[in-house]
């Protein structure tokens, strides 16, 4: 199957030759169309880098933010920013979707709203469906790939992202935005500000509502929003206090199992999950999840040199899935077979069956900063606890159970304490060092697990991880600015509950990585440009196997040796004002030095031992670019009205479903482009009236984003197969954007 589009791949060629006089996604030529009131919030500096740092960043800002600001999901804004890809579940965007950065995926992922972790503390993930329209809500974003400084919360193998939702309008305002397009998809919201009031109080609320059917059968979408902000400043702006209230609630149809290869000729849309043995499906095959973050933020600057921040959280989550199960052993359930009135013995049934997730998170993270003359510093740290409980019931069954009967009730405790200092200092008038140190303490308690109720791990875990980098400002004119750095950094990061319930005999090594790079940037008058290197070694990273367990997890194994290693280029060009050229592209290459393959093998009733010298670590395309290219006609033409004409496109490479680097297991190259247009007008009543129209794959590009496979041996025969899940086609989505 041919992947590329031959059009707009060419357009991509382009957009990199042109854009290589130029920093990705014109974050400073939008620095100037910014509130004057959008200052970067005390709560978010300590864990954030500035320019003069030997870090490799990306800065979405409030315009770029407010600009993609459709129905698609947090992970797909990001989709924009090198060595990202992003995909979805249900083939649009919306509901379950997810991201790897450098191949990385999204459990290896630091991830905070306002300074505060938004992992999950078991899986490691971050479900961005239990935040819709997170994107309503947020300032701005730093992206910081690789190790990157000490943040709060779970490793950064791969990136720390670190969102802000905390700043607010000097004036009041209100403001309605409704998105509609394909697949009936439909997102309202509300934003109501009440500016700054003389008691130095003011007050922020956001309410959206988004609904989809998704693209995938029976993969529709019900999520709901809310922010609330509060916030207090002292009349001498040295002390301010904010309360910050973000809830979600999700409903979802399953569509994690993917689509068998042999159907997407026949029917990508495919979805089997729910079928029951009449031929119907299951109505209530859905998701079901409630999650609510409290942060509560105390801010003061002694003197002039000192501010400290401290912030309180709880993150209260609760929910379930509700699915049909046909053949279900008794036995997987803890119970003997059923023997019917006649005398029958049965030992499987059909049912269906909930399983819930009922946890708190809750804590608190400091940061006392210092600034003088040469020196910046900060000494900051979390403390943070988990309290999970997971059980789950037999809601209705053919044979062998009451109604809503229990079958499992376990319980997990996970303390974290972390505490770490920075420190940079210039040295003469052109070099930065940059020092980092970071100690995180973990202990994580599991009372079972629901197909391994006896198994009850608890690992200690003591990590130490420093970092130290030089940046180099050469020597330059007014009109150009040019930075060389280096930095090296240690990681450490325990492996996930999935990770202890498959390991039954021997538990899984925590992972370390140390993460080398290097690069160079140069900034002029219309263009930016940076190329950054980077070598990451991964001493015992836990791999993908290819297999799945029954709710789309993957199963994964410590490898002794494995790295990535290549280039980040990313540029900007603006030839006139009106126009701009974005580019960015990586080129990376990620190896297990020593992998062993699985395979079942039910004929023998054991496993088949393939070993392969040096592969491909799954899901890490060699190449990854994006170019965009915007215009805006009405540019210092006319003040009260501007239209915007955004054309960009993606290429992915080649990615495979499992470590054996076999074709035949793969995800084929694709490249996506999409077209946004924006027109808005200033009046005296209404300050802004905007209409856009987002064109979102624009050649009706039938690619496929993520799948997975397992291998197995039986008859004599091996079989492989290989799920997928399709991406939908040309969308189009039509928007109203009102603001008071």
């Amino acid at each position: 199957m041919k992947y590329i589009h031959t059009s707009s791949f060419f357009f991509l060629k382009i957009v990199i030759f042109c854009a290589s006089y130029s920093v990705a996604c014109g974050q400073d030529s939008l620095k100037n169309s910014l509130p004057m009131y959008e200052i970067e919030p005390i709560e978010i500096k300590a864990i954030r880098v500035g320019d003069r740092s030997p870090f490799s960043t990306s800065n979405l800002q409030a315009k770029t933010i407010k600009d993609f600001n459709g129905v698609q999901d947090f992970t797909y804004l990001l989709n924009q920013t090198p060595s990202v890809v992003s995909t979805s579940d249900a083939g649009i965007g919306v509901g379950y979707t997810g991201l790897r950065i450098r191949g990385t995926d999204d459990s290896r992922i630091n991830f905070t709203v306002n300074g505060i972790p938004i992992n999950n503390a078991e899986s490691q993930q971050t479900y961005f469906v239990n935040l819709p329209d997170l994107i309503g809500s947020t300032n701005s974003i730093q992206i910081q790939r690789g190790v990157g400084s000490s943040t709060n919360g779970s490793a950064s193998f791969g990136a720390s992202v670190n969102m802000s939702t905390l700043t607010q309008s000097d004036k009041p305002y209100a403001a309605f935005s409704t998105t509609a397009g394909s697949f009936k998809t439909l997102k309202n919201s509300i934003l109501l500000g009440t500016g700054k009031l003389k008691s130095g109080f003011q007050f922020d609320v956001r309410l959206s509502k988004i609904t989809s059917d998704g693209y995938i059968y029976r993969s529709e979408s019900d999520l709901k929003s809310l922010q609330f902000l509060s916030g207090w400043s002292s009349k001498n702006e040295k002390t301010s206090i904010k309360f910050n209230l973000l809830t979600g609630k999700e409903k979802t149809g399953q569509s994690w199992d993917g689509v068998p290869e042999d159907s997407l000729k026949t029917n990508r849309r495919y979805n089997g999950l729910g079928l029951m043995r009449d031929g119907r499906y299951y109505s209530n095959q859905t998701d079901n999840y409630q999650q609510d973050y409290y942060q509560l933020f105390v801010n003061h600057q002694f003197k002039k040199y000192w501010d400290i921040h401290t912030a309180l959280f709880l993150t209260r989550g609760r929910g379930y899935y509700d699915e049909y199960r046909m053949d279900e052993p008794f036995s997987d359930y803890h119970q003997s077979p059923y023997i019917t009135p006649s005398g029958d013995t049965l030992i499987t049934t059909d049912l269906t069956r909930q399983l819930w997730l009922d946890n708190y998170f809750f804590g608190a993270t400091f940061s006392l900063n210092y600034k003088r003359n040469k020196t910046q510093a900060t000494w900051g740290g979390s403390i943070t606890k988990y309290n999970g409980k997971h059980y789950g019931f037999v809601t209705w069954a053919d044979y062998g159970f009451a109604k809503d009967e229990s079958w499992y009730h376990l319980t997990a405790f996970k303390n974290d304490y972390s505490i770490y200092g920075k420190i940079q200092q210039k040295i003469g008038s052109q070099f930065y060092l940059i020092g980092d140190l970071q100690y995180r303490h973990i202990n994580y308690i599991m009372n079972g697990f629901r197909k391994n109720p006896q198994l009850n791990p608890h690992v200690v875990y003591n990590f130490f991880n420093p970092k130290i980098g030089l940046s180099y400002y050469m020597p330059s004119n007014h009109s150009v600015r040019s930075k060389l750095y280096a930095y090296f950094a240690v990681a450490q990061k325990e492996p996930n509950r999935d990770d202890f319930e498959s390991a039954v005999s021997k538990l899984p090594k925590p992972e370390k990585l140390f993460d080398t790079e290097w690069g160079y940037e140069v900034k002029a008058t219309q263009w930016n440009m940076a190329f950054n290197g980077f070598y990451m070694l991964y001493k015992d990273q836990l791999i993908l196997t290819g297999k799945i367990n029954d709710v789309g997890e993957y199963t994964r194994q410590n490898v002794p040796t494995s790295y990535r290693t290549g280039i980040e280029w990313n540029a900007e060009y603006r030839p006139i004002s009106a126009i701009s050229l974005d580019a960015n592209a990586t080129f990376s290459k990620s190896k297990i030095k020593d992998f062993h393959e699985y395979i079942d093998n039910y004929d023998a009733g054991n496993q088949l031992l393939n070993i392969y010298p040096k592969t491909q670590i799954a899901f890490s395309p060699d190449w990854i670019a994006y170019g965009s290219i915007s215009y805006q006609p009405f540019m210092n033409k006319w003040e009260n009205q501007q239209l915007f004409f955004q054309f960009s496109t993606k290429y992915v490479g080649r990615q495979y479903l499992d470590n054996t680097t076999h074709k035949d297991r793969s995800i084929g190259p694709y490249t996506l482009s999409n077209l946004n247009i924006r027109y808005q007008l200033s009046t005296r009543i209404v300050k802004n009236i905007a209409l856009h129209m987002n064109l979102i794959n624009i050649f009706n590009k039938k690619y496929v984003s993520n799948g997975y496979t397992f291998s197995y041996i039986y008859g004599g025969n091996l079989t492989t197969e290989n799920y997928y899940f399709p991406q939908a086609g040309t969308q189009i989505l039509f928007g109203l954007d009102v603001q008071f």
